[in-house]
């Protein structure tokens, strides 16, 4: 299982570093990183294998939001299932 996570704000530094260390102390594995800067705006996607995270999918989901709410940026995670689905014509 899988899901993306979106990151979208403000540049600043250690974005990258703070929302990786979530996924590491969950045992959500990185395994695709895009990210870009546009002016001074930070915008990053994410792809994360979450078949072995040691918390439920929920938890990680709003630990990572409370880490973009810490940083005023928006993070949104998203299951694969669920992305799939809304990409699906």
């Amino acid at each position: 299982m899988r899901a993306v996570v979106a990151v979208l704000g403000k540049d600043t530094v250690g974005i990258l570093a703070r929302i990786t260390a979530i996924c590491a102390e969950c045992n959500a594995n990185v395994m695709d990183v895009t990210q870009t800067i546009m002016q001074d705006m930070f915008a990053m996607t994410m792809l994360i294998d979450i078949t072995k995270c040691s918390t439920d999918y929920s938890v990680l989901a709003d630990k990572l939001k409370a880490c973009g709410d810490e940083m005023g940026l928006q993070v949104h995670v998203m299951h694969e299932d669920i992305f799939n689905s809304m990409h699906r014509i």
